[in-house]
Order: structure tokens, then C-alpha cells, then sequence
């Protein structure tokens, strides 16, 4: 997959095939478009291309928006690099892109710069200044221009029943198995190594903290989580407890996780953590003991439900 940081640094040699949009989460649904956009490509001898954007438009438009994302920039491009996409637009959204007209955008962006020959879109598709113009004005701009519009109708998208917004409230609720059910894949969250107050080494387990750099990384609810990651190609199970740790007084937010039957230097190095069960809630504890026989719980709990995978 090529990767084009503007519209403009994209200069197309054969005509595309395009769909539009965040695609936040690459899931299942997500996924059903993409399968046609490559599937056309190669009936049509042409090129598949995705223009998504960066930052998310609503954080642009919406100001004060707090927009938080099932992936970061990084994490969507892995997904959409392993599906077959010929080629990736990621253009930085912002008001002045935000002011093109509907026909403007047409021709410009589809017509000149992607040599489109088809565009797949979903049905509730909105586009242009205000996003005034809808599936009606696109199938019509098609009929101007030469090319074809394939909508993905309101049925198919109905059958899949998956949105990106059902996904971001799933996890924070804490429900990691619908979560997994929507994405396909396992919900992971990816950050450096860095040392904290090393308290669990004095109690048996400890942990690694995990530092995300992307603010705009949706953190699940807080809570003790079975966890998986891969270190030195090894598949590693674990527990991670997202939270305030407040049994020794702490307001920020950490995320750390200890990891089983593993014993080797992490700091500094990135990890990639995937979710696979949220255990309890985080609660306080009356003594560092108390927390002690409760971890010891946790992991006789985690080992049982990692034996069942």
C-alpha cells in the first residue's frame, strides 16, 4: 500500500476506484466497503485508493470536542495496509479544506487528482461546505463527470449493525468481548515503557507502565483487564489494571500490566497490549496486603480464563 500525506502529493497513473472516510476502528463494517473498493479495482483494472483524514474533521469543526478515537494514525494504517488497499490519502483536515464546495471537492479532489472511475460510498454519505450535499448530488456530479457511484445501502449496513460509536461504548463500559465481536480483531492499546513507583515489585507483581502518547486514544473503562502482547516474538499473557490506584492514593491515570512467566527489562521499548477480559473494577483496598491476596485472585482468575482460550 502506498501512503500520500495530502491530496495534492498524490498524483494518480491509473483511474481509481475511491471510497471516503474516518474509519475509525477498521471493523467489520468498516471492512465490508473496503472488500468492494478492491474487488472493483481488480474487475475494472483500475487502482483502489481511501481518502481518510487526519485530524478527525469534528475535532476540527466542533471546537472544544473532545473526540476520542478507537485508533491512533499509526494503528489505522497497519489495518488498512493488511486489507489490500492499492493506495491511502491521509489528508490533514481544516477549516479551509472544510470550505470547498460539494462540486468544488468533485472536481478538484475526485476528478483531477484521483482519475476516479467509481466511487463506493455509504448511503448517508455527506460531503461538501456544511456537508450539504448528499448520495443524490454525488450520483448526479457522477453523471457530469463520467464516473460511476455505488452506494452501500442502508440494508447491508443494517445486516453488519456495527458503528464505530457502539464500539467506543462498549469499551467504555467495559465490555471487551462485544468489542472484539465488532472489530474483528482485539482491541490493543500501544505506548512506551516507563518506570513508575515500582510498588508491585514490593508486593509479587510487577508492573510495566505503559505511557500512550496519542491524546486522543480512547482509554477503556477503568478496571483489572486480561491482557496479551507479543515481546521478543513470544506470545505473553497478563494482567492490567487501568485506573487512579487508589489504595495508595493516586489521582492520575496509569496503565500498567504484569505480565506472567515473564522477566525481562521492558523500559523504553514500545509494546502493543491487546484486551481480552476486563476482570472487576478497581477498588481500594485497606492495606497493601489486602491488595496483595486480591492480585493473587486476579491472576488464579486470568490463568483460568487464558486456559479456556
Amino acid at each position: 500500500m502506498k501512503i500520500f500525506n495530502s491530496i495534492k502529493s498524490f498524483n494518480a497513473i491509473s483511474p481509481t476506484i475511491v471510497t471516503i472516510g474516518t474509519f475509525d476502528g477498521v471493523h467489520l463494517g468498516h471492512k465490508k466497503i473496503l472488500a468492494q473498493i478492491t474487488k472493483s479495482a481488480h474487475d475494472l483494472n483500475c487502482e483502489s485508493l481511501v481518502l481518510t483524514f487526519f485530524p478527525h474533521p469534528r475535532m476540527v469543526l466542533q471546537e472544544g470536542t473532545e473526540m476520542k478515537q478507537l485508533n491512533t494514525l499509526n494503528e489505522k494504517i497497519e489495518l488498512l495496509n493488511n486489507l489490500g488497499i492499492d493506495n491511502l490519502v491521509v489528508h490533514p483536515f481544516d477549516k479551509e479544506f472544510s470550505r470547498l464546495t460539494a462540486e468544488e471537492f468533485v472536481k478538484e479532489v475526485l476528478v483531477d487528482g484521483f482519475k476516479i472511475k467509481k466511487i463506493i460510498i455509504g448511503h448517508d454519505h455527506r460531503f461538501g461546505r456544511n456537508r450539504t450535499a448528499n448520495i443524490d448530488d454525488l450520483i448526479s456530479f457522477g453523471e457530469t463527470y463520467g464516473f460511476e457511484v455505488e452506494q452501500i445501502s442502508a440494508e447491508e449496513i443494517d445486516e453488519v449493525s456495527i458503528s464505530s460509536t457502539k464500539i467506543r461504548n462498549a469499551l467504555l463500559e467495559g465490555n471487551i468481548e462485544l468489542t472484539t465481536t465488532y472489530l474483528g480483531y482485539n482491541y490493543s492499546l500501544s505506548g512506551i515503557i516507563s518506570k513508575g513507583k515500582q510498588l508491585g515489585r514490593t508486593i509479587g507483581y510487577p508492573t510495566a507502565n505503559i505511557k500512550i502518547e496519542e491524546d486522543y486514544k480512547l482509554i477503556p473503562l477503568n478496571g483489572v483487564y486480561v491482557a496479551k502482547s507479543i515481546l521478543n516474538g513470544q506470545i505473553v499473557f497478563g494482567m492490567m489494571n487501568i485506573g487512579t490506584r487508589p489504595t495508595v492514593d493516586g489521582t492520575t491515570q496509569t496503565i500498567e500490566i504484569n505480565f506472567f512467566d515473564f522477566k525481562q527489562d521492558l523500559y523504553g521499548q514500545k509494546i502493543t497490549v491487546s484486551l481480552l477480559h476486563r476482570m472487576r473494577s478497581e477498588q481500594k483496598f485497606e492495606s497493601l496486603d489486602a491488595l496483595r491476596n486480591q492480585l493473587s485472585i486476579d491472576k488464579a482468575m486470568a490463568e483460568n480464563y487464558i486456559s479456556q482460550l
